[in-house]
């Protein structure tokens, strides 16, 4: 009998990331994900995981420059925007728009590659969420560049209409490095099964997106905000969890599938919170966080995953709830993309066995003898 989710099956090998191997943790292509939050930006990290290696001075100014060239949307893109209704998730919208992407830029034609491919789409999921959200809550048709030289300032100055915060913009920046990659998880291994049909890489993006939209994936820092802004102080919110965990009704952002000792990305992205907590002078949803992060420990031993403290720091960037797991896909993009690069390059047709569960065999009975 397998594992239910497939829950400690090695499902194949590879070279993009380690997700907590004993004595080496997370790491991107052998760098240390502290290492890479404290100093390096999601740019330098895209390029890593895309193109293999650190770039030097000169390849990452290029990496940039070609990145903010590829923040623009066509007619045909922004038309399909405005018709995608603001009642959608956003998640739907990149869904949809890596759809329609596929069919006005393929790949393989005016020398777009897999890698190529990622790119436009992580210079430009951050103008899409931008123009959608603009368009349904302001009645604005924008313009989807900017004077923004990162991924994080550029979607937050869409968002607002104003040049980014310095803080949040750097905060936002490490929470995309940290989101970026993270081995075989749902949605990458999605898009792997999908790339080894010899699947275009819009299909495999489309498909990982997918998987991403689901609560137990990208949508935890989400269901996470929802948990703490439902509270008032944090004596409130140890009452009610202690209600909730005698109830066994699950608490989001907690536990890993892989790291049983603590995710490594969470004490960054808390410190983060906490930045962006004293800075706005308000620091409730921090210290409700907090004392939730304590019961949780003290009652089931758990500790917070990444998404957990997200969700407080997203929220004092400015950004929508709804957005929170959308973010999550334009750092995850650069991730896959890399998957998809290293199946391709040794492909095999994932296709694997099932233990069947189901009835023996039986005689065929005609329709009208049936009961």
């Amino acid at each position: 009998m397998v594992n239910s989710g497939l829950n400690g099956v090695t499902a194949g090998s590879s070279g993009v990331s380690t997700v907590g191997k004993a004595g080496v943790g997370l790491t991107y292509r052998g760098y240390s994900i502290t290492d890479l939050a404290a100093e390096s930006t999601f740019e330098e990290v895209a390029y890593l995981l895309i193109y293999g290696k650190l770039p030097s001075h000169a390849q990452l100014d290029a990496y940039k420059n070609k990145l903010a060239g590829l923040r623009s949307l066509s007619g045909q893109l922004k038309t399909l925007l405005e018709h995608i209704p603001q009642s959608a998730h956003p998640m739907d919208v990149l869904r949809t728009g890596t759809s329609l992407l596929g069919t006005l830029e393929p790949e393989g034609e005016d020398g777009r590659t897999a890698a190529s491919v990622g790119d436009r789409l992580t210079a430009s999921f951050g103008s899409m969420l931008a123009y959608w959200y603009r368009f349904h809550s302001r009645n604005e048709r924008i313009e989807t560049d900017s004077d923004e030289d990162t991924v994080a300032g550029h979607f937050l100055s869409l968002m607002s209409g104003a040049a980014s915060d310095p803080l949040k913009r750097d905060a936002l920046d490490k929470t995309l490095i940290l989101y970026a990659e993270h081995e075989f998880n749902a949605s990458t291994f999605s898009a792997r099964v999908i790339t080894s049909t010899l699947a275009d890489t819009y299909s495999a993006v489309t498909g990982a997106i997918g998987a991403l939209r689901g609560p137990l994936h990208g949508g935890a820092n989400e269901a996470a905000m929802e948990l703490v802004s439902s509270f008032d102080s944090p004596q409130d919110a140890e009452k009610s969890v202690m209600h909730m965990l005698k109830a066994r009704r699950l608490i989001m952002g907690f536990g890993h599938r892989v790291y049983k000792n603590g995710d490594p990305r969470s004490p960054i992205v808390k410190d983060l919170a906490r930045q962006l907590s004293d800075a706005a002078n308000n620091t409730s949803f921090y210290d409700i966080s907090e004392r939730i992060e304590a019961v949780m420990f003290r009652e089931k031993g758990m500790f917070p995953n990444l998404d957990f403290y997200a969700a407080t720091a997203y929220h004092l960037c400015g950004i929508p709830t709804a957005m929170f797991t959308p973010v999550f896909v334009i750092a995850r993009t650069s991730g896959w993309i890399a998957h998809v690069l290293e199946q391709r390059g040794d492909n095999a047709l994932i296709r694997p066995l099932s233990d069947y569960t189901g009835p023996g065999p039986k005689d065929y009975v005609a329709i009208d003898d049936r009961s």
